[in-house]
């Protein structure tokens, strides 16, 4: 008896595909642009946003500070980027700026909190469910502003970084190892600090510090020795009112850039590295009324880092990368009014970037979710799941057998081995 073309199809094509079996990922199609915010309930004047998964969950959890509350607040994400109300916890006096680490290398983050009315810095360890101890304060000049981690003197675990009003500006503190911190040691910057964001800007791997400076219009980069020591600031001047900054490699050239938000203009200043740790003049590019927070991210999935700004106005910003570390005019979303801070982060485990905005005049927090959509550029991907395995070839030799048009590889309204042909070079090219 003689097998019919489409077993015999069948047959040879089976044969052929299967030893070659693979897994692939499919690609995103994004363009940058976000969902509309939903607003999640805060405590008086919200003041900054940071994004980490504290419970452990493998969810991207908030935290914010409440400014006139003197409390911080956790939301915990429900595992589909929604959030539970806040939990709050005591302070200090005005808290002002806050980050998530891993304080103790315990492997779970822990809360630092900058306290403008307190002249202190405080650490919340982590109970590792979620939950945070009582507040540690540790002094620091007049009036902290802002205050993150890095490892400062090369010993493995975070040390701490505070910028003040008042005074000399910076404070180091240096972790014992433990997750308690030694007494400060202050260093000069221009002009009453606002910011503080730490990088390896000279490639020399010592942690450098920049702080943005209000009244003085710049930044100050103090190199790192590398055993928790730092040089004399550089001054390096940026638009009027500069409120935020943070550090990122915006035109792909493996150092890192100064990105900053001017208050004053309503732009963003853009400090390209030279290579060595000094900076070329600023560009500026607009941004919305009143820019106060920023973060920068690869918010449409093209390779470059985009900036998103927080700002005053009720509004959040984003510039996309146009390459070289140039940027598009600014596309603006509504937030919950008067937004002071920005974090981006992958807050629905869809391998895009959100963005979480703190709105002090709202006293809420913003979610704003990318629209990033799992595009299907590998045809040979007929079940739609996203992997290229047998199951596609099962509904190839399903479709094909009863000359369903999904199996039309070619589209030439014929059912033959051009088809297979065509089905096994697209299921062989994977996906990109």
């Amino acid at each position: 008896m003689r097998c019919s073309p489409t077993i015999a199809i069948r047959a040879a094509f089976a044969a052929t595909l299967i030893p070659t079996f693979a897994t692939h990922t499919l690609a995103q199609d994004c363009d940058g642009t976000f969902e509309t915010a939903v607003n999640y309930a805060a405590g008086d004047s919200t003041r900054s946003a940071s994004i980490g998964d504290i419970d452990n969950d493998g969810h991207l959890d908030l935290g914010i500070t409440n400014f006139q509350d003197d409390t911080l607040g956790i939301l915990i994400n429900n595992g589909d980027a929604t959030f539970g109300t806040q939990v709050t916890y005591p302070a200090g006096d005005g808290p002002i700026d806050m980050t998530f680490a891993d304080l103790n290398s315990d492997g779970h983050l822990d809360i630092g909190v900058a306290s403008a009315f307190s002249n202190s810095a405080s650490v919340l360890l982590s109970n590792g469910d979620g939950t945070f101890a009582p507040l540690v304060s540790y002094a620091t000049g007049f009036s902290p502003r802002s205050i993150r981690f890095d490892d400062l003197d090369g010993d493995d675990d975070l040390d701490m970084v505070v910028v003040n009003d008042i005074g000399p500006g910076v404070s180091v503190l240096l972790n014992n190892s433990d997750g308690t911190f030694a007494d400060q040691v202050q260093y000069t910057a221009s002009g009453r600090p606002t910011s503080v964001t730490l990088g390896d800007v000279n490639t020399d791997n010592a942690i450098d510090i920049v702080v943005v400076n209000f009244s003085g219009d710049s930044v100050s980069v103090l190199l790192g020795n590398g055993d928790g020591t730092f040089s004399a600031p550089t001054d390096y001047s940026v638009g009027d009112q500069p409120r935020r900054g943070v550090l990122g490699d915006v035109d792909g050239d493996s150092d890192l850039d100064i990105i900053v938000a001017n208050q004053g203009p309503d732009n963003v200043s853009v400090l390209l590295n030279m290579g060595d740790g000094t900076f070329l003049a600023n560009s500026l590019y607009t941004a919305g009324e009143s820019p106060r927070g920023i973060d920068v991210g690869d918010l449409d999935n093209d390779g470059d880092l985009d900036i998103a700004v927080a700002n005053g106005g009720g509004s959040a910003s984003v510039l996309l990368n146009i390459g070289s570390g140039s940027f598009a005019a600014p596309i603006e979303y509504p937030t919950g009014g008067g937004s002071v801070g920005l974090m981006l982060g992958d807050l629905d485990n869809d391998g895009d970037l959100d963005m979480a905005v703190a709105n002090e005049f709202g006293d809420n927090l913003s979610v704003l979710i990318n629209l990033c959509t799992v595009g299907n550029p590998c045809p040979a991907d007929l079940t739609g799941d996203g992997e290229l395995n047998f199951f596609d070839v099962s509904a190839f030799l399903t479709a094909f057998g009863s000359q369903d048009p999904a199996a039309d590889f070619n589209s030439d309204g014929m059912f033959n081995f051009f088809d297979v042909s065509a089905f096994l070079t697209a299921f062989g090219e994977g996906c990109p």
